[in-house]
């Protein structure tokens, strides 16, 4: 039984007051964002999918999977999306002492730099904990980057094996309202949930009046 919920309770959230968990806006705008990628196929099959549904997202890339697959990175960049740092070997922080943490987000963000010096690139400057997990001197190491902390409102569990392709779209439904961050993973180990639940969420809030749109700096 997961212990985690699919929504973010809002005590979580004042205790973490510089992080990010939500956009502030009235609005029916909804945020997807994508951890993990890019990877072959499945970040592709992603792509296509919200194109379908005029729809923006974010991806938190590993650069160690954006050095495997700059072309499908590239891809992203060119429809439209944005960038977000998830480390370079998607570190959990509390296993990892500071200085290496911090290491493995410049690492990234000199690669993320380098590939898009000379495009119009959207969010350059935010960061995702891979697991959500980093110690306090970690956070303020990474803010001092300039990188501004992205956490959620909505998990998805898609990449939990246990979880049915059903739950997985209900975790989102049950939990996703304005200014929502939902977390996705363009991953193979989340893939049959994903590709369930995905074209299923983008449907249901086009036709409720929604748009979907990337987190910007």
């Amino acid at each position: 039984m997961n212990l985690i919920p699919a929504k973010t309770p809002g005590f979580v959230k004042t205790m973490f007051p510089n992080f990010i968990w939500n956009i502030d806006t009235n609005n029916k705008e909804i945020f997807l964002t994508f951890d993990d990628g890019p990877t072959p196929e499945i970040t592709n099959w992603v792509l296509n999918t919200l194109k379908q549904y005029n729809a923006k997202a974010t991806f938190f890339c590993i650069g160690n999977n954006i050095e495997k697959h700059p072309e499908i990175f590239n891809n992203i960049i060119t429809d439209g999306h944005s960038i977000g740092n998830h480390t370079y070997n998607h570190l959990k922080g509390w296993k990892h002492k500071n200085k290496a943490y911090l290491k493995d987000i410049i690492k990234t963000k000199t690669l993320i730099d380098a590939l898009t010096k000379d495009k119009q690139q959207h969010g350059l400057h935010i960061f995702r904990p891979p697991y959500g997990k980093l110690k306090p001197k970690q956070s303020k190491l990474t803010q001092a980057l300039g990188y501004k902390i992205i956490m959620w409102d909505v998990l998805s569990f898609d990449w939990d094996s246990s979880v049915t392709e059903e739950l997985c779209l209900e975790n989102v439904i049950s939990s996703t309202k304005e200014g929502s961050i939902i977390v996705f993973h363009d991953s193979i180990k989340a893939s049959r949930n994903l590709k369930y639940t995905l074209p299923k969420v983008l449907e249901y809030y086009t036709e409720k009046g929604f748009c979907f749109k990337n987190i910007t700096n």
